[in-house]
């Protein structure tokens, strides 16, 4: 199929129309002013998210920390209750 006929690209390139580089850049301009207030938005929004997990971050320390001293008490509570137990039986 060795058809003379001109290719799609050669029909539909950048040529086609006459000097089309002005229209692609105007929209890179565009593309790239949008793309400046995305990623101010976008750094709004990671700054948010920053913050969001420090406080997250602060609370799961604190719940640790509170758990921690609750498994200590209950642990001392415990051996102790233990040792009264033994202390108990031994000195019938």
């Amino acid at each position: 199929m060795g058809s003379k006929a001109p290719s799609w690209s050669d029909q539909w390139g950048n040529e086609a129309f006459g000097s089309s580089e002005h229209y692609y850049e105007d929209e890179k301009l565009k593309k790239s002013s949008g793309s400046s207030k995305a990623k101010a938005v976008a750094s709004a929004g990671v700054d948010k998210a920053k913050t969001v997990a420090i406080v997250g971050a602060d609370k799961a320390k604190t719940a640790a920390v509170v758990g921690a001293q609750k498994v200590k008490s209950g642990t001392f509570a415990g051996l102790k209750w233990v040792k009264n137990q033994y202390q108990k039986r031994t000195s019938k």
